[in-house]
């Protein structure tokens, strides 16, 4: 390595220059070709890194036709010619790495990246005469992806945003990123010492694949609207031409003859596209992908992914597999087993139960409830769910109503209002009145109940018979065993009450609605959904208000609670002769000044 520096220092910017004019001129100087090649490194000054790179591509540009497609053993040809073309196919192949090495090195000057990525897609598209070259481009993402480069860097976002708009690139960046997870997948099969060192440039790998991914720009689902912008003038995307009246012909010392193209039919560009994007996201969500990318890929795949993959069934095991997780992870797979469900046919026996299990108050905090409110919404508007079972998500989200923030409790009407209005078999759940009945119309088993209450003096027994007793088993996971008909909404009652003025309106709106007993209009969850104490304050600031309060009581009161809330207690004034002395023979003396209306201690000797 000494040595090789040594050897670079000898030669200055002007050297280089001289160098990369004699090896243009004559194939005498084709020596000066592994000199300026060991100039094309991260560690090399940029200048004299950028003149070696600028007098190389001018060399090997008018070349590349007249190389071998592959590298053969000049051993069965020793043509002098052949020799030679199989030597320039070594050094294109070694300057080719050099560039991809400086493009993914943060030792190289942010410039001089630039002009080393131009420089290899310059390359792909002259190649192989006119049409895409993969192998390279191949080379190329296999370098970034494999390398220390983070996704925040800037040259990469350069990389999507210049050449990610050409249907070509995007097509062989499929393939390419398909070949990368698919070998990843297997080596990280066999991997089994260091283990940690492998799994840290594991993810940030699987980073930058689906950095990839997620910025091809979208395909059009109908094939209609696609853009057929191509890097290359020949490609996967061009077919030869049936007439021959416009043939022509080149000159016979020509290198090549160039045919009629025509470009393909648009259907059956997007055809080809689908394929190749479908195999890309499956050998991609094989990956053990890492915990924030994995909840990135599960927000985004039914709108980005299902409608342009050529099967979505594909991705069954994987949601059914994220969705089985539970917490905040089950939330976001919920939209895309919600489309395979209800488009493509796919049963989930457990889904109700799972779904049942996520209604936990940590979902009214995350950040994606917005969305799972109004699926959740969607999953129960069927009229052929079983009784007990809205009867149960019935229950549980009331339940969820007493510690959950004032906007979830606004969420959790509008859902309570929605199912009433849906399954009019649990309406008795709103107007329950007493009683140990299941409500069932079990009248046999309430009577017993009655009669046992009547002979026994348990007090328990009692209170159960008054409905101070709730069948209701929130611990339950399984819907089936909550004993949700048995019970009732005290809970949405209690609302009522609610120290925010906009839930007790919107419970009164809904027995207004439950009252009138006629059908009336769902409430739109996505009204709700989203609502946090800002817009709930927002909206109390918005509203107009006829009459302000100017004094909490109308009246000043004389007791601190009043009688009908604690029976047999009274909490009036009273003189200071009916207070007992205690010990020391002290007494507390209530002075009844109507000015202050102050409590007094005095001491009486």
């Amino acid at each position: 390595m000494a040595s090789k520096q040594k050897k670079r220092d000898k030669y200055s910017l002007a050297d280089l220059k001289i160098l990369g004019q004699k090896l243009l001129t004559s194939r005498l100087h084709i020596n000066n070709l592994p000199i300026l090649l060991t100039f094309v490194t991260p560690n090399s000054p940029p200048q004299h890194a950028l003149e070696s790179l600028l007098s190389l591509q001018s060399f090997f540009t008018p070349l590349l036709p007249l190389l071998p497609a592959s590298n053969p053993s000049h051993e069965s040809n020793p043509d002098p010619e052949f020799v030679y073309r199989v030597w320039l196919r070594s050094k294109f192949d070694d300057f080719v790495q050099n560039l991809c090495d400086v493009f993914v090195s943060s030792k190289s000057d942010d410039a001089f990246r630039e002009v080393a990525l131009d420089a290899v897609m310059e390359f792909v598209k002259m190649r192989s005469a006119g049409k895409f070259h993969s192998a390279i481009y191949h080379k190329l993402l296999h370098s970034i992806v494999h390398s220390m480069l983070g996704i925040d860097d800037s040259l990469l976002d350069l990389l999507t945003t210049k050449y990610f708009n050409f249907v070509d690139v995007c097509y062989f960046t499929y393939i390419s990123l398909d070949k990368i997870a698919r070998t990843m997948e297997e080596k990280g099969d066999k991997t089994v010492e260091n283990q940690s060192h492998v799994t840290s440039s594991m993810d940030l790998s699987i980073y930058k694949i689906h950095y990839f991914l997620s910025h091809i720009p979208p395909l059009e689902a109908s094939g209609e609207k696609l853009d057929l912008e191509a890097w290359t003038d020949l490609g996967i995307f061009i077919g030869r031409s049936n007439s021959k009246e416009n043939t022509t012909r080149e000159d016979s010392n020509s290198l090549s003859r160039k045919p009629n193209h025509k470009l393909l039919p648009s259907r059956t560009v997007s055809k080809k596209m689908k394929l190749k994007f479908t195999k890309a996201w499956i050998a991609f969500l094989r990956l053990p992908i890492p915990l924030d990318v994995y909840k990135e890929v599960l927000v985004t795949l039914h709108e980005a992914v299902i409608p342009y993959l050529t099967s979505p069934i594909m991705l069954c095991d994987f949601l059914t597999r994220s969705y089985d997780i539970g917490g905040v992870i089950s939330v976001m797979a919920l939209s895309s087993l919600y489309i395979l469900m209800t488009q493509h046919g796919i049963e989930y026996p457990n889904f109700y139960d799972k779904l049942y299990a996520l209604l936990e108050p940590s979902i009214f905090m995350a950040k994606h409830r917005s969305k799972f409110f109004q699926l959740l919404d969607s999953c129960l508007k069927s009229s052929l769910l079983p009784a007990y079972l809205a009867a149960a998500f019935c229950k549980k989200l009331s339940r969820l109503a007493l510690c959950v923030p004032p906007a979830g409790a606004l969420v959790i009407v509008a859902l309570v209002h929605n199912l009433l209005e849906r399954h009019p078999s649990i309406n008795c759940l709103f107007h329950w009145e007493g009683g140990t009945g299941t409500g069932r119309g079990n009248y046999e088993e309430e009577n017993e109940s009655m009669k046992n209450a009547e002979k026994c003096s348990d007090i328990q027994v009692l209170f159960d018979r008054k409905g101070g007793f709730d069948h209701f088993k929130n611990e339950e996971s399984d819907p089936k065993d909550t004993n949700a008909m048995r019970s009732s909404l005290w809970e949405i009652d209690n609302l009522r009450y609610h120290y925010c003025p906009p839930v007790s309106r919107f419970v009164l709106s809904l027995e207004n609605d439950l009252a009138v007993r006629a059908r009336a209009p769902e409430i739109a969850i996505k009204d709700f959904s989203s609502g946090s104490y800002a817009t709930i304050f927002n909206n109390e600031m918005r509203r107009r208000v006829k009459q302000v309060p100017l004094a909490f009581y109308k009246t000043t009161p004389s007791s601190l609670f009043s009688e009908f809330d604690f029976p047999g207690w009274t909490f009036k004034f009273k003189d200071a002769e009916s207070i007992p002395m205690n010990d020391n023979d002290q007494a507390i003396i209530i002075s009844e000044d109507h000015s202050d209306k102050s409590a007094k201690r005095m001491r009486t000797n």
